[in-house]
C-alpha cells in the first residue's frame, strides 16, 4: 500500500516536471515567434516603408489615359466631310470581367438588347484590350438613361460615359475616298503603338482615314484619379490634356463630287477628275457606293451581308482598285511612242482593209469597223480609232519598246496617290508571261495589247494620270488628295510636278496629238457631245471587249447577258489649249465609248462654266 502510494507521488512529480518543461519550451517558442514578428515589423518600418507606400498609392491612385479628339476632314472649300460627335454610351472596363455573358443577360431587359446587339457586344469584348472600356450600348436615348439610372446601384462597374464617335454627314458620297474608322481589333494591335492608342477605341480602316491615321489621331493625354475599393473615381488629381489630331483639307471639291456622282446614278462605274497642273484630285466617284457610318461602331451581320453579297459590289473602289482593259483610250500614248522610236511620223500612211494579219499567219485581227478605214495616218487613226493602224505599228515596234514607252505614262504601276490599297493594273511583257504562266510571248499578244486589250489592264486613276501627262505635253504629276494639314503635328506638303517623260519628238508633236484628240470630239468617235460647246475638249473614247469572240465571228449584243456587254471608256481634258481638268470615266458594260463621253460632257461644263475652281 505504501509502495503504491509512493509510486503515485513519484509519477505526479515526473508529470509535473514534464508539464513545466513543456510550458517552458512553449514560452521559448512564443518568445522566438514574437521576436521574429518584432524584428520583421521593424524591418518593414525601417526598410520597406516606401515600397509598401507605393503599392498602397497605386491601389488608391489610378493613371487614366485621355484619348485625343480626332482631326476633322474638309474639302478644298472648307466643307466638313468627317467630324466627331458626342454620344452617351453604357461601358464597362474589360479588366473587371473575365466573362461578360452574365452581365449582358442582366442588362438585356433594361437596355432592350437584341440578339444582334449581344453578338456585337461579345465581339467588342473579345477584340478589346485588357484595360479597354467596352461599350455595351451606343447612342443611349433619354429613356435608356432613365431606366439604367434607376438600377445603377446594382452595377457598380458599369458606367454611363460620354464618347466621341465619327460622323460622315454625306453618307455614301465620299465613302471610298474618306473611308471610315472602326473598332481597334487584333490585326490593328499588331501594328500600332499600344501606348499611343491607350484609351482610344477607333482607328482608320480605309481611305483618307487610314492613310493619314498618324495625322488625324493626335496625342493622348493622361490624368491621375483617386478611386475607392470598387474603382469608383473619388477625386481628379494631376491632369495633362490630350492634343487634338490635325484637321485635313483635301483637294476634293464637294460640289463637283456631288455633281459627278449624279451622272453615275444607277450605273456601275467610276469617274476621276484631276487638275493636270498640279495633280490635285478634284473628284473621285465609285458607283455604287455605301454608307460608311454603318462601320463606325460595328456593322451588323445583316448590313454587311447585304453589302458584301451585292452583285454590284458597292464596297469595291472601282476608281482606285478596279482594273479594266483600257481599250482605245491608250491610242494617243501609243501613237506618240511610234514617233518617239522613229517608226512613224504624222505623214506615215497605211491602208486599213478592216483587219491585219501577221505575215505567214492566217489569223485575222479585226478592226472594230468591219469594212476598214481605208488610207489612214496617225491623225485619222486617233479620230476614227483605227485598230488596224495600231496593229501594224505594234508589229513594227515590238513589245519591248511598247513596254518601255507605255510604262512611262504610269501603266503597270501604282500612281502613288495618298490612299491605301491602290491597284497597279498590268502592262504585260514577255518576262511577266514567263514568270506567271511559264510560256513564251507571242506576237499576237503584242497586237492585242496595242489596242488596250489582251492582258493589258489599267485602273481609272491610271487612265486619268496618263491623260494628264498628255495634256501637260509630257510633264509628269503625282495624283494626290491632301491640300493642307492644320494642327500640332507639322506635315510639310510637297508634290513633285517637274518630272518629264523621255520624248525624241518635238513639242509640236504634242500639239498635233492634242488637235487629233480635239477632232475626236468634233468629227470622230466622240462627236456626240460637241453640240453647243463653248470651249474645246480633247478626248478619246474606248470600248473594251468583255467577252472573247471566236475567229470569224462578230460581236452580237443580243446574244449576251448585260454583264457581258462591252465596257465604255472616255478620257479627256479641257480647255484643250489650257487644260484645267482631266477626266477618266468607265461605265461597266456601258456598250460604247460614246456613252462614257456623254457622261463627261456635263462634268466638263459644270467645272468650267458653273463652278469657280
Amino acid at each position: 500500500m505504501w509502495h503504491q502510494t509512493h509510486n503515485q507521488v513519484k509519477n505526479l512529480q515526473q508529470e509535473k516536471k514534464i508539464f513545466n518543461l513543456r510550458i517552458y519550451f512553449a514560452m521559448v517558442l512564443m518568445g522566438i515567434f514574437f521576436a521574429v514578428l518584432i524584428i520583421r515589423y521593424g524591418y518593414l518600418q525601417l526598410y520597406q516603408h516606401q515600397h509598401f507606400k507605393t503599392i498602397s498609392e497605386s491601389n488608391r491612385i489610378r493613371l487614366q489615359s485621355i484619348p485625343p479628339a480626332r482631326g476633322n476632314i474638309y474639302d478644298r472649300n472648307g466643307i466638313l466631310l468627317a467630324h466627331n460627335y458626342p454620344i452617351f454610351s453604357i461601358t464597362v472596363n474589360k479588366a473587371q470581367y473575365s466573362k461578360i455573358d452574365n452581365l449582358i443577360n442582366r442588362l438585356k431587359p433594361i437596355l432592350n438588347l437584341s440578339a444582334e446587339d449581344i453578338r456585337q457586344i461579345q465581339k467588342r469584348f473579345k477584340d478589346a484590350r485588357k484595360t479597354d472600356q467596352v461599350t455595351i450600348k451606343f447612342h443611349l436615348t433619354d429613356e435608356d438613361i432613365a431606366r439604367f439610372s434607376e438600377v445603377k446601384y446594382q452595377f457598380p462597374n458599369v458606367e454611363i460615359a460620354t464618347q466621341m464617335t465619327r460622323i460622315y454627314p454625306y453618307d455614301d458620297l465620299f465613302a471610298h475616298l474618306i473611308g471610315y474608322v472602326g473598332r481597334i481589333n487584333d490585326k490593328d494591335l499588331k501594328v500600332i503603338d499600344k501606348d499611343k492608342y491607350a484609351g482610344t477605341n477607333l482607328i482608320g480602316k480605309i481611305g483618307i482615314e487610314k492613310f493619314y491615321e498618324q495625322l488625324l489621331h493626335g496625342q493622348k493625354g493622361h490624368e491621375s484619379v483617386e478611386v475607392d475599393v470598387h474603382g469608383t473615381v473619388l477625386k481628379h488629381l494631376d491632369h495633362q490634356p490630350a492634343i487634338r489630331g490635325n484637321d485635313l483639307y483635301l483637294s476634293l471639291d464637294f460640289h463637283l463630287q456631288k455633281f459627278a456622282s449624279k451622272q453615275l446614278a444607277q450605273k456601275r462605274g467610276a469617274i476621276i477628275a484631276l487638275d493636270p497642273r498640279n495633280g490635285e484630285v478634284l473628284a473621285m466617284v465609285s458607283s455604287p457606293s455605301f454608307n460608311p457610318n454603318l462601320f463606325v461602331t460595328g456593322i451588323s451581320h445583316k448590313d454587311y451581308n447585304n453589302l458584301n453579297e451585292n452583285l454590284d459590289q458597292p464596297l469595291y473602289n472601282r476608281a482606285l482598285q478596279g482594273t479594266y482593259p483600257p481599250a482605245s483610250t491608250i491610242k494617243p500614248m501609243a501613237g506618240l511612242g511610234g514617233i518617239h522610236y522613229g517608226y512613224i511620223d504624222w505623214n506615215t500612211k497605211i491602208f486599213d482593209p478592216g483587219y491585219f494579219q501577221i505575215p505567214g499567219d492566217s489569223h485575222k485581227f479585226r478592226d472594230w469597223k468591219k469594212s476598214g478605214h481605208g488610207i489612214v495616218g496617225l491623225h485619222k487613226a486617233i479620230t476614227q480609232s483605227s485598230d488596224t493602224y495600231f496593229y501594224i505599228l505594234s508589229y513594227q515596234m515590238g513589245i519591248d519598246n511598247m513596254y518601255k514607252w507605255m510604262t512611262q505614262f504610269g501603266f503597270g504601276e501604282k500612281t502613288g496617290i495618298d490612299l491605301p490599297y491602290e491597284g497597279s493594273g498590268l502592262y504585260p511583257s514577255p518576262e511577266w508571261k514567263m514568270q506567271t504562266r511559264g510560256t513564251k510571248w507571242l506576237m499576237g499578244e503584242t497586237i492585242s495589247v496595242s489596242i488596250g486589250q489582251g492582258a493589258f489592264t489599267a485602273t481609272p486613276l491610271q487612265l486619268a494620270l496618263s491623260t494628264a501627262i498628255v495634256a501637260n505635253s509630257g510633264k509628269h504629276i503625282t495624283p494626290h488628295l491632301l491640300k493642307e494639314s492644320k494642327g500640332s503635328t507639322p506635315y510639310p506638303i510637297h508634290h513633285d510636278t517637274d518630272g518629264k517623260i523621255l520624248f525624241n519628238g518635238t513639242p509640236n508633236d504634242w500639239v498635233k496629238m492634242h488637235h487629233a484628240m480635239i477632232d475626236v470630239i468634233q468629227s470622230g468617235t466622240g462627236q456626240g457631245i460637241k453640240s453647243g460647246l463653248q470651249y474645246q475638249i480633247a478626248g478619246k473614247t474606248g470600248t473594251a471587249q468583255v467577252k472573247s469572240i471566236a475567229q470569224g465571228k462578230h460581236y452580237n449584243e443580243a446574244l449576251l447577258s448585260e454583264r457581258h456587254y462591252d465596257h465604255a471608256l472616255f478620257i479627256g481634258f479641257a480647255p484643250a489649249d489650257n487644260p484645267q481638268i482631266v477626266l477618266a470615266i468607265i461605265l461597266e458594260n456601258g456598250r460604247s465609248g460614246s456613252a462614257a463621253a456623254k457622261v463627261a460632257r456635263p462634268i466638263f461644263d459644270y467645272w468650267l462654266k458653273e463652278s469657280t475652281p
